[in-house]
């Protein structure tokens, strides 16, 4: 499991910090495309939501720090996704949603936008 704190990210460079955060959310992809193709019921679901739980905890910790760099519209936009696939995530561990598709597309359109 990928885990960084903000401390962490802000010692290295940006670059680095970015690609740290890009292999997380790689991570965090296949891990959805995986539970994607077993099922919602699979084990491999369970492992996606408690990484995208996880994943999304810490980095919604990290944007409301005060000394994050982000614009603070930015950072606010980032925190509001990040708690739509919190949200998500339950909502397909408690039955409510019976497709991972949306935090998929979600999360890949975060970690191609690290690129730029």
């Amino acid at each position: 499991m990928y885990q960084f704190s903000y401390a962490e990210v802000a010692q290295e460079s940006s670059a680095s910090a970015r690609e740290r955060e890009r292999e997380a959310f790689d991570h965090m992809i296949a891990s959805l495309e995986r539970a994607q193709a077993a099922g919602t019921r699979s084990r491999e679901a369970t492992e996606a939501i408690y990484a995208a739980r996880n994943l999304w905890s810490i980095l919604v910790e990290d944007l409301a720090n005060p000394e994050n760099a982000l614009p603070e519209e930015l950072r606010a936009s980032l925190i509001s996704i990040g708690l739509w696939v919190m949200r998500e995530a339950e909502a397909i561990r408690l039955g409510r949603v019976d497709s991972f598709d949306a935090m998929i597309e979600v999360t890949t359109m975060i970690r191609d936008g690290l690129e730029a």
